[in-house]
C-alpha cells in the first residue's frame, strides 16, 4: 500500500549526537516532525522512522504486533549507534514505551530518555475483552487527534484494529517489568488534560524507573498530541536543554546545518 502523504520517515545527517524519535499506535512520524526539524535545524543526527503497520490503512495494522514495531526502532538504535558518539531515545505515547525499552535493553548505548505523555497500559474494561473480542470484531474508534489547537490535526487511523490492541496490552506489560532497568537521565513530559492516556500512567512511570537524573514537565496547555499542540515549543525547547546538558557541545544554533530529510518506507 502507498503511505499516506506525510507519513514518510524523517533523517537527518548531524553531528555526533543522535536522537531516535518513535511514534505512537496508530500515527505516524507526521505527529513528531516538527520535533524531529528541530533537533535537526541545532546539528543533531535524526532518526524518525515508520513503525510497521502504519502509515497507510489500519487494515495493515492488523497484521503486525509489539515485536515487529520494537524491532523497527531496536534496528535504527543499532544504526545511529554504529555512526554516533551518544544516543538519545523519545517517543510520544506508545513511543515513549518503546523508548523506554530501548533504554532497559541497551543500557549505556542510550545516553537519556524523552517522553511526552507515554502509554503503559491498555484501560478500561474493554481492555480485559480483548484475547476474545479481538476475534469477533475487527476494530473500534480510533485514537488519533486528541489535539487542543484548533485546526491542528494528526495523520492517523479512525480505526484501531484489535488484534493489534492486544499485542499493544501485552507490549505494555512487558516494559513495565522492565522499567527497574531504566537507569538513563529521563525527562518526562506530560499533559494534565489527556484524553487517550491517564496520568497514573506517567505516576507509574516515575514510580517504577531506576533514573536517578528525573526531570518532570507538565503541558498545561495541550491534550495527547502535545508534539503538535500549544506547547510544542515547550517540548522542543526542554528536550535540546536536556541534551545540552547531558551532551555539551552538541546542540548548536540553527542555520548551521543541512536541512532534513524524507524517505519512502
Amino acid at each position: 500500500m502507498p503511505l499516506l502523504p506525510g507519513a514518510e520517515p524523517f533523517r537527518h545527517e548531524g553531528g555526533e549526537t543522535a536522537v531516535l524519535l518513535c511514534h505512537g499506535f496508530t500515527g505516524s512520524p507526521q505527529s513528531m516532525r516538527p520535533w524531529a526539524q528541530h533537533l535537526a535545524d541545532r546539528g543533531l543526527t535524526v532518526s524518525l522512522p515508520l513503525l510497521p503497520g502504519h502509515g497507510t490503512r489500519w487494515e495493515d495494522l492488523g497484521v503486525t504486533g509489539w515485536q515487529d514495531w520494537y524491532a523497527e526502532v531496536d534496528r535504527e538504535l543499532r544504526l545511529l549507534r554504529d555512526r554516533s558518539a551518544r544516543v538519545f531515545v523519545a517517543g510520544l505515547s506508545m513511543g515513549g514505551a518503546l523508548a523506554l525499552r530501548l533504554a532497559a535493553r541497551h543500557g549505556d548505548a542510550v545516553s537519556g530518555v524523552m517522553v511526552v505523555n507515554p502509554a503503559n497500559k491498555v484501560h478500561g474494561v474493554a481492555a480485559h475483552a480483548l484475547p476474545v473480542l479481538r476475534h469477533l470484531v475487527p476494530a473500534t474508534k480510533g485514537i488519533a487527534s486528541d489535539i487542543a489547537k484548533p485546526v491542528t490535526r494528526e495523520l492517523g487511523y479512525d480505526r484501531v484494529p484489535l488484534h493489534a490492541a492486544h499485542s499493544l496490552r501485552n507490549f505494555f506489560r512487558l516494559v513495565d517489568r522492565e522499567l527497574p532497568q531504566v537507569t538513563q537521565p529521563l525527562l518526562l513530559m506530560r499533559s494534565p488534560q489527556d484524553h487517550v492516556v491517564p496520568p497514573a500512567d506517567s505516576a507509574r512511570i516515575l514510580s517504577r524507573v531506576s533514573s536517578v537524573d528525573v526531570t518532570e514537565v507538565l503541558l498545561e496547555q495541550s491534550y495527547h498530541v502535545a508534539t503538535l499542540d500549544h506547547d510544542a515549543e515547550l517540548i522542543f525547547r526542554e528536550s535540546t536543554a536536556f541534551i545540552g546538558r547531558l551532551a555539551p557541545g552538541a546542540v548548536r544554533e540553527p542555520g548551521l546545518g543541512k536541512e532534513g530529510t524524507t524517505a519512502g518506507g
